[in-house]
């Protein structure tokens, strides 16, 4: 079963789409069920939840409104579980309220494509690794070492899961080079960066320093997400900007076919994946 937030963000998806296929704006959704517009559009955008009662009458009024039969049962069944409570209690509460999303998404994705400078993304970190990264923390704010690990192990599962998605990775070279902790860590690391890269579900590529792109392309990770949709209104699709201490979450479409664009372009500048591997496998033997 999905998340929870994964669960009320295909719920909004799936009322929106049926909205607009009953041909009602915001504002007459909201006055059907005594709502305010603002409500519908957090509800649409995975924001906030309706009582069962509540969301039956709002499925009721668009099935009025259309020429197809609408299941409704469909969209009671998707709000089951919605609301769960407690997910991110122990070991999971080391995440921050703006990262759990991501999270999320990453646990539900059918495809992930990630693209990383400087450091190598925690998909793909040893826990020596990721132990040198915390040891190396300004400020010294670091919450329990064996919570960290426990929460980056359950991400990392991903990779072999049953239905695990389609992760591709673009990494500067500079993410390569960068020193975290000795160079024993940097071996061990990069030599399980090129162990993942062998995975069938995995497309790793290496973006040389020499790589023709645009300068302002380079410094700019971030994170594409694919979730299909259980209904008829396609599959939910995310960037994920990562900044110090905060995460921003672009769902708009323009902003989609954007980065799948940067994302296309960076692919096509950087090394194949059998090029891509013996370089990481290079490096790591310069350590």
């Amino acid at each position: 079963m999905p998340t929870p937030t994964v669960r009320r963000l295909q719920l909004g998806h799936e009322l929106r789409h049926l909205r607009e296929d009953a041909g009602c704006d915001l504002a007459e959704a909201g006055r059907a069920i005594g709502k305010a517009e603002s409500t519908i559009s957090r509800l649409e955008s995975g924001q906030t939840g309706l009582k069962r009662h509540v969301l039956e009458q709002l499925v009721g009024f668009y099935a009025s409104k259309v020429r197809v039969r609408v299941d409704r049962s469909f969209y009671l069944d998707l709000a089951k579980g919605s609301e769960q409570r407690g997910r991110w209690t122990g070991y999971r509460a080391i995440y921050h309220k703006y990262a759990r999303m991501m999270v999320d998404l990453e646990a539900d994705a059918s495809m992930i494509r990630k693209y990383q400078v400087e450091i190598i993304p925690g998909l793909l970190q040893t826990p020596a690794y990721l132990q040198a990264i915390y040891s190396e923390a300004v400020p010294q704010v670091v919450p329990d070492l064996n919570d960290v690990l426990s929460a980056r192990a359950e991400r990392q599962e991903i990779f072999r899961k049953s239905g695990a998605p389609e992760i591709g990775f673009v990494l500067s070279e500079s993410a390569l080079m960068t020193m975290v902790g000795t160079s024993e860590i940097m071996r061990e690391q990069l030599e399980h960066v090129a162990e993942i890269a062998e995975l069938s579900n995995v497309h790793l590529q290496v973006l040389p320093f020499r790589a023709r792109t645009h300068p302002d392309v380079r410094p700019q990770p971030f994170t594409l997400f694919r979730i299909d949709a259980p209904g008829n209104s396609g599959p939910l699709e995310f960037v994920y900007l990562e900044e110090m201490h905060d995460g921003k979450y672009l769902d708009d479409r323009d902003d989609v076919d954007l980065y799948s664009r940067l994302w296309n372009r960076l692919v096509g500048a950087a090394l194949d994946p059998v090029k891509s591997r013996d370089k990481v496998l290079e490096v790591a033997k310069s350590y």
